[in-house]
């Protein structure tokens, strides 16, 4: 599968634009500002239906103007029809999602039927912010394959943000009827292990792959390891709800369940985000990527568009030429890379004899 074509309109920095792609690297170079990363955004946009990195739609509409609208035209070898999906979005209003222009009545419908892998330097974040940005992190990658776990997902936050606001209410009241909120108890059991078994299975399923690629990164030079840590692991759904019932009375909110879990990252069996380098920690959030890119590929049989922004940044020389010899594999379908130097880019690029087209972004 690959994006063969993109249209904007009003689109962050883009009044008007349209790009043909080809099937295999496609550089984009411009100075910094130029745009580059706001046309992986869009790309981003046609598969999961929002922005990579800003958390409201209107935010992405150019400014002074009142909609945007993204256009891409899908390929999918041997299937004999292209697809083209649109997401435009007009303030005030909603966002519409559609492929060959019917239009999805759940944008969670959408996801997971064109796969896509960002790399982006805001990935450091998944090393140094908290457990909550590692939980979405590896919640988006078990949603594109697994409709129900999305669905599963969404129930969960709904009855926990309901079971926290009548804890509030009765700390308010200053009486409590815990009969109450184990109603919301019972319905949380379900959701609460099934996302729990999927997290521990997704973990188990890749982290042969994740090791393997940082290790033909660093060339084999450090050991590294992620664990899964949740209260599921140690006892119960009920078992764990009914100890944590104090500390849900002093806090005010839910103690114990999965958006209380957290994956641990470490390097030589030390946390990575204290001690290790800049380079490790980009390779290790980007053979992370790639972990997850193997994976969608085994599930869905689709090779996953991978966008590479600004990758270079921050890794050195070698394993920068790993890292495309990586990209430059049958395994590995359509790729996007930013980057300043058109100069840099070519001279890699011509070293892998990959197949390959230059865009040149100015303001």
């Amino acid at each position: 599968m690959y994006l063969r074509h993109l249209k904007l309109a009003n689109f962050k920095s883009y009044s008007e634009a349209e790009f043909d792609f080809c099937a295999k690297i496609n550089a984009i170079i411009g100075e910094n500002g130029s745009g580059k990363t706001n046309l992986l955004d869009a790309i981003h946009y046609l598969s999961f239906c929002k922005s990579y990195f800003l958390p409201q739609d209107s935010l992405s509409i150019q400014f002074e103007c009142d909609f945007f609208a993204i256009h891409g035209e899908f390929v999918r070898p041997g299937l004999g029809q292209d697809t083209k999906v649109s997401c435009t979005f007009k303030s005030p209003g909603r966002k519409v999602m559609k492929a060959n222009q019917k239009e999805y009545q759940l944008l969670s419908d959408h996801i997971g039927q064109f796969p896509l892998i960002m790399i982006s330097p805001y990935d450091n974040d998944i090393i140094h912010d908290g457990s909550e940005v590692r939980r979405k992190f590896f919640d988006m990658i078990i949603s594109q394959f697994d409709k129900e776990y999305l669905r599963k997902l969404i129930s969960y936050q709904k009855i926990l943000s309901q079971r926290n606001a009548l804890i509030k209410q009765f700390i308010e009241q200053r009486q409590f009827n815990w009969s109450l909120i184990q109603v919301f108890d019972m319905q949380m059991v379900a959701p609460c292990q099934y996302i729990f078994e999927k997290r521990k299975s997704y973990l188990e399923s890749i982290i042969s792959h994740f090791n393997h690629c940082y290790g033909f990164l660093s060339n084999d030079k450090e050991n590294v390891d992620i664990k899964y840590e949740s209260g599921l692991l140690y006892q119960t759904y009920d078992e764990g709800i009914i100890q944590c019932e104090t500390a849900d009375r002093k806090s005010g909110h839910t103690n114990f369940g999965i958006h209380k879990d957290d994956f641990i990252f470490t390097i030589n069996n030390r946390p990575i985000k204290k001690i290790g380098s800049q380079g490790q920690q980009k390779s290790f959030a980007i053979a992370l990527k790639l972990a997850q890119y193997d994976y969608i590929y085994s599930q869905k049989k689709v090779k996953p568009i991978l966008l590479l922004d600004d990758i270079f940044d921050k890794l050195d020389l070698q394993r920068i030429q790993r890292l495309l010899e990586l990209v430059g594999k049958a395994e590995i379908g359509q790729v996007f890379i930013t980057d300043t130097s058109v100069s840099r880019v070519k001279e890699i690029l011509g070293t892998h004899g990959i197949e390959n087209k230059i865009f040149t972004i100015t303001r």
